[in-house]
């Protein structure tokens, strides 16, 4: 399995977590919905880059959620 379709799994798995946390319609949850989808390079780098954006306590609830 290669390094990106990990990463498209993991965010989609974040995606599901952020959509219960903040909302389907939230940037960041569409990007790493997108991410996942897609698998491009660049829409991986953006939901990245938007997830660590986020608040501290969002980061962490959704990284909890996955644990689950």
């Amino acid at each position: 399995m290669s390094e990106t379709a990990i990463d498209r799994a993991a965010m989609g798995r974040l995606a599901k977590a952020l959509t219960f946390l903040l909302s389907a319609a939230h940037p960041t949850v569409v990007a790493l919905r997108t991410a996942s989808e897609t698998g491009d390079a660049g829409d991986i780098r953006k939901a990245r880059t938007l997830f660590l954006k986020l608040k501290p306590g969002e980061r962490q609830g959704a990284m909890n959620m996955l644990k689950d």
